[in-house]
């Protein structure tokens, strides 16, 4: 990835969308982050700011200045963890509400990396500020997460999301009454085009799969749960908005008015994988956690049907 500024003469055979083009020519920069550097304005094209579907033209003058990445020390950090399950190849981790699960700029220490490197050594497939992580819940997302000791371990995992052999299911808390007992929402995610901290339903976005099944109806609210098919930014809680019941106290993409605590009541309670080196079927679950559970106690002395 280059650090300091580039500038490139387009050629006729280099003319196209500027974010595709230039994530050919510059091969060791991935597509969207050229997209992220053009929407922030580190992109320009003669001078001007453009678009990521700016169509390049041959003679066009680009000038990428990319952003210089804070300097994060990734140390290990005695934090308690709840580990559900750990051999030599992999870890099962029941990940507290309030938690970052790596490092980054906004977030360079107390993570669930930190205390992971604490306890045990991890695979080093995803860099140096994600080692063992193959894949990621929200900071106010609790549950289970599985991660790698080792390469070997990763690149099985990570095959695994990738041919959506694995089990993932998730219990949310939505406003509103889903009149369905089950569904399936297919709508493709994306970055929102009017918020670029928000992921959206967007046309050219990425397929994203959520299937739901009520567990409980309220006279506000209900509850249910998501089993993932796909696994995109926010995608449960940007997929239920959609469907009109966004999650409760979800500060993103929630309403104004919604259920006190410290994030979206979303929480992974159950996590399915075949074992790295042997291949035995293994499946856990993680209980809601305590403030979970009191709230839906509360619901169920507050906001009941009432049955005559």
């Amino acid at each position: 990835m280059p650090n300091q500024p580039t500038q490139l003469k387009i050629s006729a055979q280099e003319t196209g969308r500027i974010d595709k083009q230039l994530a050919t020519l510059l091969s060791d920069v991935s597509r969207s982050q050229i997209k992220k550097w053009i929407e922030d304005g580190n992109v320009t094209v003669n001078k001007q700011s453009v678009k990521p579907k700016y169509h390049l033209q041959a003679g066009d003058i680009v000038q990428v200045i990319p952003e210089q990445p804070q300097k994060i020390d990734l140390e290990p950090e005695n934090i308690p963890l709840e580990i559900v399950y750990e051999d030599d190849d992999v870890l099962v981790v029941n990940k507290p509400q309030g938690m970052v699960v790596h490092p980054s700029a906004g977030h360079p220490n107390h993570t669930l990396v930190n205390a992971l490197l604490y306890h045990c050594p991890l695979s080093h497939i995803n860099g140096e500020y994600r080692p063992g992580i193959v894949h990621r819940i929200d900071k106010d997302t609790s549950g289970l997460l599985m991660v790698a000791k080792n390469d070997r371990a990763h690149r099985s995992l990570a095959a695994q999301l990738k041919a959506k052999t694995n089990q993932r299911e998730y219990v949310a808390l939505v406003h509103g009454v889903i009149k369905e007992d089950q569904g399936t929402i297919d709508a493709p995610l994306g970055r929102s085009p009017k918020d670029r901290k928000k992921q959206a339903v967007v046309a050219d976005g990425r397929p994203a799969v959520t299937h739901f099944r009520v567990l409980k109806r309220y006279l506000h609210y209900t509850l249910v749960a998501c089993k993932l098919e796909t696994g995109r930014t926010h995608q449960i809680r940007v997929h239920m908005k959609y469907i009109g019941h966004p999650l409760a106290g979800d500060p993103l993409y929630g309403p104004r008015k919604t259920l006190k605590g410290n994030g979206q009541y979303l929480h992974a309670r159950l996590l399915g994988f075949k074992h790295p080196v042997t291949g035995k079927e293994m499946v856990f679950e993680a209980p809601l956690p305590t403030w979970f559970a009191q709230m839906l106690k509360h619901l169920d002395q507050t906001d009941l049907p009432r049955t005559n």
